[in-house]
């Protein structure tokens, strides 16, 4: 006797309520998925959210869902936000990451490599990398200098870029300029300690932290005129856009963006978060 797959015959009312049943799991499993996209809500316009709404109930129709039956899950969805409002809070903070995640991987390739090759510290091959945008007029710039030194003191795997954001006045931009100049002498991390030391970027500052770094006054003055230092710092603050800084200092670690002087332990909790990620793949 040959052997072959055969065709059995279906009865329908177990085809119906095999569907019912289909419909209802569905919608089951889908309360979790669906309440946190209905955090959406709040960020959409009222035009938007009516071509929304009318996408989802043609996806409804399409799947077999009738109005009846999407009432219902409407309802249940509704029911569970106001029982669990706290997923509200969670699913935005989750939204966040993966969009600063995207942003990142857009310009990682950029903002990660040191000016020169030299705008760094730490261990020039360092498993994580630590970007952090600063301004030398800024003061909470000022107070993070220390949590820095103290990550690169405790973390021989890490490496620190520092990239020039010179957001606050046009002594900074001097400053930004110098301490670039002072990246192609390999000088950077010098320059940029000795600049924060002073109480604020002015010409004798500039000139008093360019001497202790030991750079080529000539040679210096010569590069903070090229359109390359332009070039750099526009660049800078076109990403800094992108990226969505609110300020200085602001940081990048594996994909997550922080505003402001955060601190020695969130910096590390941070860097380990990559360290961690990165591991996994």
């Amino acid at each position: 006797m040959s052997q072959s797959n055969k065709v059995m015959p279906r009865n329908a009312g177990s085809d119906a309520k095999a569907g019912k049943e289909r419909k209802w799991i569905f919608m089951a499993s889908a309360v979790g998925l669906a309440a946190a996209a209905a955090i959406a809500v709040f960020f959409w316009q009222s035009s938007g959210a009516s071509a929304q709404s009318k996408d989802a109930n043609a996806a409804a129709r399409a799947a077999g869902i009738d109005a009846d039956e999407q009432a219902a899950f409407e309802a249940l969805i509704e029911q569970y936000i106001l029982e669990n409002p706290e997923i509200i809070p969670e699913a935005i903070e989750r939204l966040r990451t993966k969009q600063a995640a995207q942003r990142i991987n857009g310009f990682r390739s950029q903002i990660e490599v040191p000016f020169a090759n030299a705008s760094f510290a730490g261990n020039p091959n360092g498993d994580v990398v630590l970007v952090e945008y600063s301004d030398f007029a800024c003061g909470f710039c000022r107070k993070s200098v220390s949590d820095v030194e103290r990550l690169i003191a405790e973390d021989p795997n890490l490496k620190v870029v520092f990239r020039e954001l010179p957001i606050l006045s046009e002594a900074s931009a001097d400053a930004a300029a110098w301490a670039l100049a002072a990246a192609r002498q390999d000088k950077y991390y010098a320059f940029h300690k000795a600049m924060f030391q002073a109480p604020r970027p002015d010409k004798a500052s500039i000139s008093a932290a360019a001497q202790a770094a030991g750079l080529d006054l000539v040679a210096a003055r010569a590069f903070v005129a090229t359109p390359e230092v332009q070039r750099e710092l526009q660049e800078n603050v076109r990403i800094a856009q992108q990226l969505e800084f609110t300020g200085t200092p602001s940081w990048v670690v594996g994909n997550q963006i922080f505003n402001g002087a955060v601190g020695f332990d969130e910096l590390k909790q941070a860097i380990a978060k990559a360290r961690e990620d990165k591991a996994a793949g």
